[in-house]
């Protein structure tokens, strides 16, 4: 199986799922999903967002697809292009950090390590743009009840389970909580040119890896000098 990781581009939406072509959890003011009724093309407000982040900001997205078929992604913005940042018990997010939203790992790639590239991936590009930090709404399970949820309309098919990070993967990423909440603690990253060093060392030991497991299997392949046919 080839896995990759892109940054994505307005060309590339086929990279993205279903759910995160049409998720728009982060993407829109709660308050207007609810006036709009359910009349509204979440797709086309979601294009909409990307393409005015890309232009007004850049690159806000990275994907994962595996064998070319969509396996992950993960979107991150200025907390000002992104509606429902003021709205969590937690917030703000602090003025120097960008906010990672969303970490999605599609069910064909459940149980692999794109969680981890695409962090990888978002630090390295957010590094090369003299970014100080990155921040991110956690969210942790409490029982079912999601009456607690900030602007819980806000979507369709949407819940923090679907469209937020896990508090646990951030923290195992090295993301360390700033405001603590029972539910939506925020949770920051400091990153400096380490961080890229240290990507650009786990990306070429990643490539090692995959080349040697590609040419151990086309030993595997080949039949030996002098074996009986």
């Amino acid at each position: 199986m080839s896995t990759r990781v892109t940054t994505l581009t307005l060309g590339g939406m086929d990279q993205l799922s279903a759910h995160a072509r049409r998720c728009v959890f982060w993407e829109m003011d709660p308050a207007a999903v609810h006036d709009a009724g359910g009349f509204y093309d979440p797709e086309f407000e979601k294009e909409a967002w990307l393409s005015m982040v890309m232009l007004q900001w850049g690159s806000c997205a990275q994907v994962a697809t595996l064998d070319d078929k969509p396996a992950g992604s993960a979107f991150y913005a200025p907390p000002n292009m992104v509606p429902r940042a003021q709205l969590f018990p937690t917030s703000p997010v602090s003025a120097d950090a960008i906010l990672l939203t969303t970490v999605r790992i599609e069910p064909l790639a459940e149980g692999s390590d794109l969680g981890a590239a695409l962090i990888r991936a978002v630090i390295s590009d957010l590094v090369r743009r003299n970014v100080r930090a990155i921040e991110a709404f956690g969210y942790r399970t409490a029982g079912e009840d999601e009456s607690d949820v900030p602007g819980a309309t806000a979507a369709r098919d949407c819940s923090p389970a679907e469209c937020m990070v896990e508090a646990g993967f951030l923290e195992d990423m090295g993301f360390e909580v700033v405001a603590p909440h029972h539910r939506f603690p925020r949770l920051r990253l400091e990153l400096d040119r380490d961080h890229e060093w240290k990507v650009g060392v786990e990306a070429a030991l990643d490539r090692l890896l995959e080349e040697a497991a590609l040419t151990v299997a086309g030993m595997s392949g080949r039949t030996p000098v002098g074996a009986a046919r």
